[in-house]
C-alpha cells in the first residue's frame, strides 16, 4: 500500500455462481486512492464498474456472489473479512456511496427525513432535533430550497435532480472519507447534470473526501477527475492521469470510447462513430484479449494470449499503463489513419 494512501485494492476478483454457470464479473483489479484525490472509472455497461464499488463496499450478495482479493484497505483497515458489525460502523460514515437509481434506493414509503435522520442515529451522530435540524442544512448544503419543509416529502415528490441532491446530502451527512458515485448524473438532464457536478467539486474541496466517480460519460471524466481507469470485461485495460488519457489514448478500446463522443467540429452529415459489436459475454469468454473480436487493430496473437496491464511510459502526470500486446503499433497505425481522413 501506497503511503498516504487512501483506498488500496490489489487483485480484486468477483464471481457469481449461477444456474447458468459462473459469470466472472471483475477480473483481477487494482485501485489506489489518494486523499481528496478523484478516480474516474468508466467503460460500458457490464464492464464490471459497479461491482467493483459494490465489492470495495461490502455489499455483493452472498449466494451467488464471490469476493476474492489480495487485500482491499481502507485507510489502514483490512475490509476483506472485516465483520459486518465493524463493516456496518464504516459505511455511511467514514465510506459512502452515492447509488445510480434515487428512485429506486429511496425507500417510498418513508419521508426524507426519516431517511437521512436514519443515518446519523445509526453512527450515533444526532438524535431527534438535532438531527432533524442537521439533515435540513445538508439538503440545504446541496441547494434544495426550503430545506426543514422538504424534510417531511416522499421521495415521488420530488424532481429526478431533486432526489440525486437528497442521495448526495445523505452520503455526504457523515462527513465521509471516500465517496463511490454511481452513475451520478444518470436519466438527469444536462443543465441539472451540470449543477450536480459543480455541487460535487464544491463539496469535495470544503470537505476533502476523495471520490470515485463511476460512469460510461467521458465528458463527466473530463471535467473532474484526476485520474482515469478504463474497464472492460472485468478488467482494467487503460490507467492513465486524466489529460494524458485525452490527449494520447493508448488502448484502442479508449480510442473507441473518445471517438465516440460527438464533437462540435463534426460534420453534421457524418455518421457517428460507434464501436462494433458487443462486449462479450462474461459468462464465457474467449481467449485471449476479450476485446479481440471488436478491434480493428486484432492480430492472431491478440486472439491467442491474453495481455497483462503493464506500465507503457511515466510522465509529469504519473505512470501509465495498458493492456495491449501492439501498443506502439497501434498507435503508429492510428495516426496514420487519422492523418489520411
Amino acid at each position: 500500500m501506497k503511503t498516504g494512501s487512501l483506498l488500496s485494492v490489489r487483485d480484486l476478483r468477483v464471481r457469481f455462481e449461477t444456474h447458468g454457470g459462473t459469470v466472472h464479473a471483475v477480473r483481477g483489479i487494482d485501485l489506489d486512492l489518494e486523499p481528496g484525490e478523484t478516480l474516474g472509472v468508466v467503460g460500458e455497461s457490464g464492464s464490471g464498474k459497479s461491482v467493483t464499488s459494490l465489492a470495495v463496499m461490502g455489499l455483493v450478495p452472498s449466494p451467488p456472489g464471490v469476493v476474492e482479493a489480495e487485500r482491499i484497505q481502507f485507510d489502514g483497515q483490512e475490509l476483506l473479512g472485516m465483520r459486518r458489525r465493524q463493516l456496518r460502523r464504516l459505511r455511511g460514515a467514514s465510506l459512502s456511496m452515492i447509488f445510480q437509481d434515487p428512485m429506486t434506493s429511496l425507500n417510498p414509503l418513508l419521508t426524507v427525513g426519516r431517511q437521512l435522520t436514519e443515518v446519523l442515529e445509526t453512527h450515533r451522530v444526532a438524535r431527534g432535533r438535532a438531527a432533524s435540524k442537521r439533515c435540513a442544512e445538508a439538503l440545504g448544503e446541496v441547494g434544495i430550497p426550503n430545506p426543514e419543509a422538504r424534510l417531511e416529502s416522499y421521495p415521488h415528490e420530488l424532481s429526478g435532480g431533486m432526489r440525486q441532491r437528497v442521495m448526495i446530502a445523505m452520503g455526504l451527512l457523515c462527513r465521509p472519507k471516500l465517496i463511490f458515485a454511481d452513475e451520478p448524473t444518470t436519466a438527469l438532464d444536462v443543465t441539472i447534470q451540470a449543477q450536480i457536478l459543480d455541487l460535487m467539486g464544491e463539496l469535495q474541496r470544503k470537505h476533502g473526501m476523495a471520490i470515485v466517480l463511476i460512469t460510461h460519460d467521458l465528458g463527466v471524466v473530463a471535467g473532474m477527475c484526476d485520474r482515469v481507469q478504463v474497464m472492460y470485461a472485468g478488467r482494467t485495460v487503460e490507467r492513465a492521469p486524466g489529460e494524458d488519457l485525452f490527449a494520447r489514448p493508448r488502448h484502442p478500446y479508449t480510442r473507441g470510447l473518445l471517438r465516440s463522443v460527438p464533437t462540435l467540429a463534426g460534420s453534421p452529415d457524418e455518421t457517428l462513430f460507434s464501436i462494433p459489436g458487443q462486449p462479450p459475454d462474461p459468462a464465457g469468454l474467449p481467449p485471449g484479449c476479450a476485446f479481440a473480436e471488436r478491434c480493428k487493430f486484432v492480430s492472431e496473437t491478440c486472439r491467442a494470449s491474453d495481455p497483462a496491464l503493464e506500465s507503457v511510459e511515466s510522465g509529469p502526470g504519473g505512470e501509465r499503463a495498458a493492456a495491449c500486446l501492439r501498443v506502439e503499433e497501434v498507435e503508429q497505425l492510428a495516426t496514420e489513419q487519422e492523418a489520411s481522413r
